[in-house]
């Protein structure tokens, strides 16, 4: 079992990762491909303290660098689901579940609305993990919303399993059903399903992780990057503005000491 689990690999989980590692835990970081991440697309970062003028994709990789060589690992990969149980949390990313005693979220901000019953029937019918679920599904009719790179890979593990996909890629969508999705309007067309799987880059924090505390958008988290759960601490732009690399990376490296405190006394 990992010490920490980190999730995001922007500057305030890479800070995170380092301080980790120098404090003797274990971490690994699960994030998308820093390729696609608004840093690694900055041509000139001009406003961190020690590097006038350095590329976003430069100093993405220092960064990475120095997380690895401090001994975290990073998996590339979107995650769907954090599930605490006894003294430890689940965190599931593509079709792997990896175990940590301590989980440090760097989502950085999730700017994608919900569609409209999405939160009120998740867990009822509503989906983001097609390995988690999918089963449940053999046999019945169920619509894929396709807005990440690896939508129809997933799609099409839907199909291979037994299930008929609907893929949908519009952003017009509403979700029905009262305890339990009953269709899904997709451009003003009503599908009958038993299903639905929303494939976006990233999933809300608070989707993530059942109960989390949100203000405006935004993990609540306090000055120890604390946030209402015990173990979950939270750091970089998921938090609030400024949104500013090198605040991002104080406060990932006070969201590992604190979880490497919490991970000594668990």
């Amino acid at each position: 079992m990992l010490d920490i689990a980190i999730v995001g690999g922007g500057p305030a989980g890479l800070s995170a990762a380092i301080t980790a590692g120098q404090r003797g835990n274990s971490a690994s970081i699960i994030s998308n491909d820093s390729a696609k991440s608004g840093l690694f697309k900055a041509p000139e970062v001009g406003n961190y303290p020690g590097f006038p003028k350095i590329s976003g994709p430069d100093l993405l990789r220092r960064l990475i660098d120095h997380a690895l060589d401090s001994g975290a690992s990073l998996i590339t990969d979107r995650v769907h689901t954090i599930l605490p149980t006894k003294g430890a949390f689940q965190v599931g990313y593509g079709s792997d579940i990896i175990a940590a005693k301590s989980v440090i979220l760097a989502t950085g901000i999730v700017q994608s609305a919900l569609f409209p019953g999405e939160e009120k029937l998740l867990g009822n019918g509503v989906s983001y993990c097609a390995t988690c679920d999918g089963m449940l599904f053999r046999g019945k009719k169920v619509c894929a919303i396709c807005l990440s790179h690896e939508a129809e890979e997933e799609a099409s593990y839907l199909e291979s399993i037994g299930c008929e996909v609907v893929r949908l890629r519009t952003k017009d969508i509403s979700i029905s059903g009262e305890k339990q999705l009953s269709s899904v309007i997709a451009d003003g067309e009503e599908i009958k399903c038993a299903g639905v799987f929303i494939f976006r880059q990233t999933v809300a924090p608070h989707l993530l992780l059942p109960n989390l505390e949100t203000i405006d958008g935004h993990i609540r988290a306090g000055a120890s990057a604390e946030t209402n759960i015990a173990g979950v601490f939270a750091a970089g732009d998921c938090v609030g503005k400024p949104y500013q690399i090198a605040k991002a990376i104080g406060q990932g490296q006070i969201a590992a000491l604190h979880a490497s405190e919490y991970v000594i006394g668990s």
